[in-house]
Order: C-alpha cells, then structure tokens, then sequence
C-alpha cells in the first residue's frame, strides 16, 4: 500500500484510504473480493475503473497525473525505468521480502524465523547491493539522473528492511545509502512512512 500512496502524494492527487485489517479478516469478505478475486490489499476505485496490485496501480497513478516519473515522454529514459522496475520486482523484492517476512512478521506471528533462509538471503542481497552500488556510483537515480518510479517503488520492502537488526548492511555501500537518505527526504515518502510502524501494526494491534 506504501508504494501506491507514495505515487499518490508525489503526483498531489486527492484520495480517500478506506482502513481494512487483514488481522480482522476483511480482506476476505465478499464486497472486497469482488474487488480482487485475490483478497489483497491495496485496491484503487477510481470512477468506474477498480484495479489491484500494487504496481499497476502506481503505473496507472503516474500516467494520469504525473508521468514525468516514468519518463514517459523520452523512449531511452523510459526504458530505464522498467528496467531497474523489474529489477526491484523480480530481484529486490524477492530477496529482501523474505528477511522482513523472517525477521519482523513471524515472530510477531508466534512463529519461529528461519536463520537459514535470513542468511541466504543476506547473502544474496550483498551481491544485489553490488549492482545497485554500482549503478549509482553513475547516476544519481537508478533510470538515470532523474527522480522515478523505479526509485520510488524500493521504498516500501526496504523501510521494513532498516528497521531490522540488518540495517547496517547499506553502510558498505556508500551510493546506495546516499540514494536511500535522498529517498527518505522526499515529502511524500515522509509522510507515507509516518504511518508506517516499523513492526507493521502487530505491536499495536492495529495491522493493516
């Protein structure tokens, strides 16, 4: 849901974010499975048109009201931003997702982490970090020298990430850390964060 707010702010749009709690079961009550057949959240209404999944609703946010984020009026540049997209889809989320799944969500869950699957996984991410490091050793932003959607949608797996005791790990690398503390200084980032408990609402109770 970060990823979607975060476009929503960066492009000013006014919006209504209708609370669900996945701890109370609404996501898989009727009226929202007719919205996503997948009981997932977040879903946009937006008129007649609903859509769901997280990327598809920022792609489609960003079209209509700020595309300059997907340069979508430069062919080479936009490229680049489905590049590093994918990169943070198919690469970044798939290896760090499971450390914040290990590290914060199952323990609040009662369940054990798994040590063997954290340690692959760091293992994994230090090589990612590589490229990242390299590539912004080059370029302010990861599509180039302009602030996008491929910077933006990193945003949310790795807040939860620097709020493990893995942290640390970005300190190696000197351009991604850089990038991540321009990230954070973004108004729209910042305010999204601020409704983002590092614990993801199981100390509260109040999960989304």
């Amino acid at each position: 849901m970060a990823r979607v707010l975060v476009c929503l702010e960066e492009a000013g749009a006014e919006y209504e974010i209708v609370p669900m709690s996945r701890s109370g079961g609404d996501h898989r009550q009727p009226d929202h499975l007719a919205r996503n057949p997948f009981g997932e959240i977040p879903v946009l209404e937006d008129g007649d048109l609903t859509l769901y999944q997280s990327r598809a609703i920022a792609r489609y946010i960003l079209r209509k009201y700020k595309p300059e984020l997907l340069r979508a009026d430069n062919l080479t540049e936009s490229a680049m931003v489905d590049v590093w997209l994918d990169v943070e889809a198919l690469q970044h989320e798939t290896t760090v997702g499971p450390i914040v799944v290990n590290c914060i969500i199952y323990p609040f869950e009662g369940r054990g982490r798994d040590q063997k699957i954290i340690d692959e996984k760091i293992e994994k991410m230090k090589k990612l970090l590589e490229v990242y490091e390299s590539r912004l050793s080059s370029s302010k932003y990861l599509a180039g020298d302009f602030i996008s959607l491929a910077d933006l949608s990193h945003f949310p797996v790795t807040r939860y990430f620097m709020a493990t005791e893995y942290a640390d790990l970005l300190d190696a690398y000197p351009h991604v850390k850089a990038w991540w503390v321009t990230l954070l200084a973004r108004p729209s980032v910042k305010k999204v964060m601020a409704g983002m408990p590092p614990d993801f609402g199981f100390g509260s109770g109040n999960i989304p």
